[in-house]
């Protein structure tokens, strides 16, 4: 028979953990999404040469693995800038810039798959730059981009287990707490990796479903 000291309360704190990963992942995504989207259009409306001081900076974020920008952030605010901010907040920063580094790309892909054609024929039908955004180029990029960007959220969520480093104690940390204490790591980790499913497996189903709805239309 199966034994464990594993106790109620040690599954709360595993669930608070995986709250915190919820939290720092949704912070971040959706400020990260907001300037990707910015930087994206940005890129496409300025072309590769103006727009090339951004894109070198887009490339180190996506560049450099984030756990040193995590360590490099968290050393920056505190030694350089004298900024005593918490470990939560150096995190959802860093993942934010991290983030919209990879959305900039998905926009950016998006937009350009959009045909010139179409887009020509919309401004020669008298819509706006704004109008052509909205009424084209949003609906037909988003199909493309969805995708991408659901993978990207889902990627965004994993890489949060690094977030360990400036003391943010999130579902893998809470996980490796308990293993030090109770010395079960095959049992701990295997509810670890559920927690992480029962996060991931809804947006992945509604990617699926939104693939689906959309090519039947």
């Amino acid at each position: 028979m199966f034994d464990t000291a594993l106790s109620p309360a040690d599954l709360l704190f595993l669930a608070k953990g995986a709250g915190i990963t919820i939290i720092v992942t949704a912070i971040s995504v959706c400020i990260g999404t907001v300037l990707g989207i910015l930087f994206g259009v940005i890129r496409v409306q300025l072309g590769p040469i103006v727009s090339a001081p951004l894109t070198f900076v887009l490339d180190i974020f996506r560049s450099v693995p984030l756990l040193i920008q995590l360590v490099l952030a968290n050393a920056f605010f505190g030694m350089v800038l004298r900024l005593h901010l918490s470990g939560f907040v150096v995190a959802c920063l860093v993942l934010s810039l991290y983030t919209s580094a990879y959305c900039a790309e998905i926009v950016r892909g998006g937009i350009d798959a959009v045909p010139r054609t179409t887009r020509r024929a919309a401004r020669s039908l008298g819509m706006t730059w704004a109008q052509d955004m909205r009424h084209i180029v949003l609906p037909l990029g988003t199909r493309v981009a969805l995708p991408s960007w659901l993978g990207l959220a889902l990627g965004v969520m994993k890489d949060s287990a690094l977030v360990y480093v400036v003391q943010v104690t999130e579902l893998l940390k809470s996980t490796q707490i308990l293993i030090t204490r109770l010395q079960e790591p095959l049992f701990l980790l295997m509810i670890c990796g559920a927690f992480y499913f029962l996060i991931s497996f809804p947006i992945a189903r509604l990617g699926g479903y939104l693939e689906r709805r959309w090519s039947s239309d």
